[in-house]
């Protein structure tokens, strides 16, 4: 029965399957993996993963001779690795690598290394396929060694030399950025580092070498668990000082913006007294940098997604995440103008954003100093950014920035002899647009400024 409701991502592991029951997600376990299963529980395995909180939790749910149901701890916002910052899938292989560690330990070890199996919940990364770990066999390689370089090391080593946009390669290579791939797009200086050539360049060689026969296996035939951790140790180590090197345009935002404290100050009133209103538990602050109106609201927020285009604001929100502790918040980079698809066999493995935030369906929208980006950067009119935003807010808190503002007027600028084509920005059609989407609830200008607040409820 359970086989009809399986989720369209889960197929590739025979283990097991995740489906969906009147709304809440669960885990079918297959006769194939009942001892492993039994194995990892009746040792405390999962029990001290769970407690260090690396593994999602789960209770059991039933058990048969055919099936073993569990249920984890439900997430209610995935996000992918095409959709984290750089510091954030720092965390995510680091975390990958402390599980194997872990399970190498205690006479187990990860099967696969997918960077799938991670997200980020709860202030956290955390590992979320129950599925993954298999016996460990004395003297056998890491099964999951060339999966991790093409979803974790390989990625990172890239990113850090060609810069962050490179990990949204993810979004293309589901499986991993291909070996072969990341050796050809690595500067040569990489070649001459001992630890990059043997685990980038000289696995790129030998698959090349060994196409057809080659299993994704590390080379030698014979791999002691004491060798195996020390594979481990050194792309731990080594990940861990990996760093980024790049400046952007955004990700020191807040220190110039083009209005006064007492302006940025009022804004930061208004939305709170907006969101108290409504008594909102869950927000998404689309283009939300660094987090910084979403910390100024002193309502108990549950959840709050914050995304931005920006890797440098992004990693900026997930430390000062991790320094606080907070729990409720949920970084990740998103690009307003193109939003991630359905990807995957079918189109059908990964989710696109609008169906996730739909899903999510947070209590208020925010859309703070983005719309003129939308509009003059992303040539968006303003009746499809309504519909966009529509499409999943219930309530719409978003700042319009008049045309005499000074970043619109820089943006203007950048037309040329394009500029008459935007004449149409001006606050009368973009009221008029959103009006066709929205009830408008409260308009509020922010003084000493050229932008305008407004507070919008569906028409729906």
């Amino acid at each position: 029965m359970t086989n009809n409701n399986r989720h369209s991502s889960s197929f590739r592991d025979p283990s097991g399957f995740i489906f969906v029951d009147r709304g809440t997600v669960k885990r079918s376990i297959s006769p194939l993996y009942f001892e492993q299963y039994n194995a990892l529980k009746d040792s405390g395995f999962f029990k001290k993963l769970h407690h260090a909180g690396l593994l999602i939790m789960h209770k059991e749910i039933s058990t048969s001779d055919s099936e073993i149901i569990i249920e984890p701890e439900q997430i209610s916002f995935f996000t992918y690795p095409y959709e984290w910052s750089f510091d954030m899938y720092k965390e995510a292989a680091l975390l990958t690598l402390k599980i194997q560690k872990f399970a190498l330990e205690n006479g187990f070890s990860l099967k696969d290394a997918s960077a799938f199996n991670v997200t980020f919940y709860k202030g956290r990364m955390v590992f979320i396929d129950t599925l993954s770990f298999d016996f460990y066999q004395e003297n056998t390689p890491w099964r999951a060694y060339k999966q991790f370089i093409s979803h974790f090391f390989g990625p990172l080593v890239l990113a850090k030399y060609s810069g962050a946009e490179s990990l949204k390669l993810m979004n293309t290579f589901i499986d991993g950025i291909p070996i072969k791939m990341l050796s050809s797009l690595l500067p040569y200086k990489t070649k001459l580092n001992p630890f990059l050539y043997s685990n980038i360049h000289l696995l790129a060689k030998y698959e090349d070498k060994h196409n057809e026969d080659y299993k994704g296996e590390f080379k030698a035939a014979r791999l002691t668990k004491k060798a195996q951790l020390n594979i481990v140790k050194g792309l731990y180590n080594y990940i861990k000082k990996l760093s980024l090197n790049e400046t952007s345009e955004w990700g020191n935002y807040y220190d110039k913006t083009n209005y006064e404290d007492d302006a940025f100050n009022q804004k930061s009133v208004i939305i709170n007294n907006w969101i108290h209103q409504q008594k909102a538990t869950s927000v998404i602050d689309i283009g939300g940098n660094d987090g910084t109106f979403v910390r100024r609201i002193d309502q108990n927020l549950q959840e709050a997604l914050v995304c931005d285009i920006d890797n440098n604001a992004v990693d900026a929100n997930f430390r000062y995440t991790k320094q606080q502790k907070e729990t409720f918040m949920l970084p990740f980079v998103f690009d307003v103008l193109n939003p991630s698809a359905n990807i995957g066999f079918n189109n059908k493995e990964r989710d696109s954003f609008l169906e996730r935030i739909k899903t999510f369906a947070p209590d208020v929208s925010m859309a703070l100093a983005v719309i003129h980006h939308m509009t003059l950067s992303g040539n968006i009119p303003f009746e499809m950014s309504a519909q966009f935003f529509a499409s999943f807010s219930k309530v719409l808190v978003i700042e319009f920035p008049k045309r005499n503002d000074s970043w619109v007027q820089r943006l203007l600028n950048t037309k040329a002899e394009f500029k008459s084509h935007f004449d149409f920005y001006s606050i009368e059609n973009f009221e008029k647009a959103y009006l066709n989407h929205f009830k408008l609830e409260e308009k509020l200008p922010i003084n000493n400024s050229e932008r305008v607040m407004y507070l919008f409820k569906s028409a729906k």
